[in-house]
């Protein structure tokens, strides 16, 4: 695990309230509780969801599932800008297409009762594996391809199946969220609380924080995730330690809200979340997407672990980072077995960890 992840931990929240609360799976009960108005609440939550059929397009050449009931899920944060709202939170100026601008594999091993997030640099140099783009069309393959650039350039089956090339690693799920989504969803919980060690100041995202304990609005928190130019050397790497702090202190946030409490807040929630969200299509229904999530009730983000991809700088390009060896392939490895991972392949030279 990264310094600045252990550093931003959360406090573990009480026991009795245990699971993946983002999930849905309470908010599902209440909803078909409620009768006719529920019903039509469901209807419309349920008609949020976007879903990319993954299977489908990947065809059979991919790696085995786990011998296990252990699941792999590749979660995507998408950098959309080409609505006049995304274009506002992305700071401005006219930007077509969208980038995989955060990635994470998060294995959640057999019994369920923790998980592991590893993040992908977007600027790490990779394979891309010949793809079918979604006109029916082929890509070729290609080496030496920015990570991020997959996905606007093939789309996400793309980026799943280059995923599963470099790792070894089947994908059992996707999910995606995007820019203004996220936005949403933040303010929707009432802000999100994070611990800066040092000042960061990032004219290119407008974040300005004091050293300190802050409560982030969506705007802020979408710059938070963002910025890189106000945190260590400026590059990529040094983002992904914010990242990996927040998604941690977001989902505690999440646990923490009185669901049953407050069936509005819920609701509030549900709908930020869903509007925003693409799946692949076994989740692309409120109720798979709530049996997933009950199924990883015994998950608690506070021990959840993050590890960023061991890279190394590229010789050739250096403001460029590729996978690092044995490292990476000791990472992939262990999870492919459903196993504990070795202290050894969380150490990435690009970071001297």
């Amino acid at each position: 695990m990264s310094d600045e992840s252990r550093s931003g931990r959360a406090p573990k929240p009480r026991k009795r309230r245990r699971g993946l609360k983002i999930t849905l799976g309470v908010l599902l009960v209440l909803l078909l509780a409620g009768g006719g108005a529920a019903y039509w609440m469901y209807q419309d939550l349920d008609g949020n969801i976007k879903g990319v059929d993954i299977d489908k397009a990947l065809g059979e050449d991919r790696p085995e599932k786990l011998p296990t009931t252990g699941q792999n899920l590749l979660v995507l944060g998408s950098d959309s800008r080409a609505g006049a709202e995304n274009q506002e939170l992305g700071g401005g100026g006219a930007v077509s297409g969208a980038r995989s601008d955060t990635a994470l594999v998060v294995h959640i091993p057999e019994g369920r009762t923790e998980a592991v997030a590893v993040s992908i640099p977007r600027d790490t140099l990779v394979t891309r594996p010949e793809c079918t783009k979604s006109d029916g069309s082929t890509m070729a393959s290609a080496e030496r391809v920015m990570f991020n650039s997959v996905y606007s350039q093939v789309g996400p089956a793309c980026v799943v199946k280059t995923v599963e090339k470099m790792s070894g690693v089947r994908i059992d799920h996707y999910l995606e969220i995007n820019f203004a989504g996220f936005k949403d969803l933040v303010d929707a919980i009432g802000g999100v609380t994070v611990k800066v060690d040092e000042p960061i100041k990032d004219k290119a995202s407008g974040l300005d924080l004091t050293a300190g304990t802050h409560k982030l609005d969506g705007t802020q928190s979408l710059a938070y995730v963002r910025t890189r130019h106000g945190v260590g050397d400026g590059s990529d790497l040094g983002r992904i330690g914010l990242q990996q702090q927040f998604l941690l202190a977001l989902l505690t946030e999440i646990k923490s809200q009185d669901l049953l409490g407050s069936p509005t807040t819920t609701y509030k929630i549900a709908n930020s979340a869903t509007k925003s969200l693409t799946t692949d299509e076994g989740l692309a229904s409120l109720t798979s997407l709530s049996e997933f999530a009950r199924s990883m009730n015994g998950v608690d983000p506070s021990s959840m672990e993050t590890i960023m991809l061991p890279v190394a700088y590229d010789k050739q390009d250096p403001n460029r980072v590729v996978a690092a060896e044995p490292q990476a392939g000791t990472l992939w490895k262990a999870i492919r077995s459903d196993g504990t991972i070795p202290e050894s392949a969380k150490k990435s030279p690009a970071t001297g960890g």
